[in-house]
């Protein structure tokens, strides 16, 4: 356990210990994309840990998929995000926003323009999409034209200005779970014959050109970028050459000096002990559902500078306490992982609630 709780320096800042808090929807934003004083509790509450990534934040109204999420793209969103940096930051906690551009995994009735979705390329993810009015099949999104690529990657860099403005100590690209950033390394998604598809090099261009814009705006100290490599949900297929892309991909974000690599492993271990050579900076891995006694192993091990946890993390606000004490773990509550009130979000007992009960 000892490594794990030692200090670290993330980009331009040090953290207490090796862990993180890993990025989460959790649908609790209003309306229009402002975070309330119920996200301010919910991550205060975690700010033990080393360091917290915030949910997947959209950049744009054209960047959101699901209902309620949070934005960063207005004054409104800013204003809301500096109410729940300002009371992690009151507690000695760090925060990365993520920045989450969802592209073909969203809907229209989601949406504050109520457009159809952008996309790589008009290639439909076959699969369904929670509404205000039920689950609906998400629609054969718009291909991108190449000056609205060049956009989108604008849409990044003005979003992670926001985000520092909005008193986040850094951002984390979300290239990972199918969303927007993936979706380019896809053949399955990309199709593209401009210079954002066919080979490796153009399928990885928007994602590196994102990292530079974002690195320009705020410096390579406050950016980091989340990948997950073989990941093969809602209709993504990396194919054959999947692995080599990322072997590239990781290559040339080195170049950039960022604050770390945050890797969703999916299971590819010659690609992560290749990916742990390719990356100079902090290497965070996360294992979903990785039981309890192997936590640290990758940081004792070498593998990884840090190591991210999510569902854990969500039900027990003191989880930094609870490991190192050896305490009994909540369970979390899947009913109310999205959406609602604070049942499920900042109502999970921390550790002398639970002793005194």
């Amino acid at each position: 356990m000892l490594p794990l709780l030692t200090p670290i320096h993330v980009g331009r800042h040090s953290v207490p210990n090796r862990l993180a808090m890993a990025p989460m929807t959790r649908s609790r934003a209003d309306s229009d994309g402002t975070p309330g004083l119920l996200a301010a509790d919910y991550y205060a509450q975690r700010a033990s840990i080393g360091l917290i990534v915030t949910e997947g934040t959209q950049p744009s109204a054209d960047g959101q998929g699901y209902l309620n999420t949070p934005g960063i793209h207005t004054q409104a969103h800013v204003a809301g995000w500096q109410t729940v940096t300002a009371a992690v930051h009151a507690r000695g906690g760090r925060l990365f926003m993520q920045l989450m551009h969802a592209g073909r995994m969203a809907h229209p009735d989601n949406t504050p323009h109520h457009r159809q979705p952008v996309a790589p390329s008009a290639i439909a993810p076959g699969t369904d999409m929670f509404t205000a009015t039920g689950m609906q099949a998400i629609p054969v999104p718009r291909a991108l034209s190449t000056d609205e690529v060049r956009q989108t990657v604008q849409d990044f860099r003005t979003a992670a200005r926001h985000a520092i403005e909005a008193g986040a100590d850094g951002v984390e690209i979300h290239g990972a779970n199918a969303y927007l950033v993936q979706q380019f390394f896809a053949p399955s998604a990309n199709v593209r014959s401009d210079t954002y598809g066919g080979s490796i090099q153009n399928r990885a261009r928007f994602a590196i050109e994102v990292a530079v814009a974002i690195a320009d705006e705020i410096g390579t100290d406050r950016t980091a970028i989340r990948l997950s490599p073989g990941t093969t949900m809602w209709g993504i297929d990396e194919g054959e050459d999947g692995p080599a892309l990322y072997r590239y991909l990781v290559a040339e974000l080195d170049k950039l000096n960022l604050a770390y690599l945050h890797v969703m492993h999916q299971g590819n271990e010659p690609l992560l002990a290749d990916m742990r050579q390719l990356w100079r900076q902090q290497l965070m891995v996360n294992r979903p559902g990785r039981p309890r006694e192997q936590m640290g192993e990758d940081i004792a091990a070498g593998l990884a500078d840090m190591e991210s946890y999510g569902q854990a993390v969500l039900a027990n606000p003191d989880f930094v306490e609870r490991l190192t004490t050896n305490a009994p773990f909540n369970e979390a509550d899947r009913a109310t992982f999205f959406g609602g009130t604070a049942r499920g979000y900042t109502d999970y007992p921390a550790l002398d609630l639970t002793q005194s009960a």
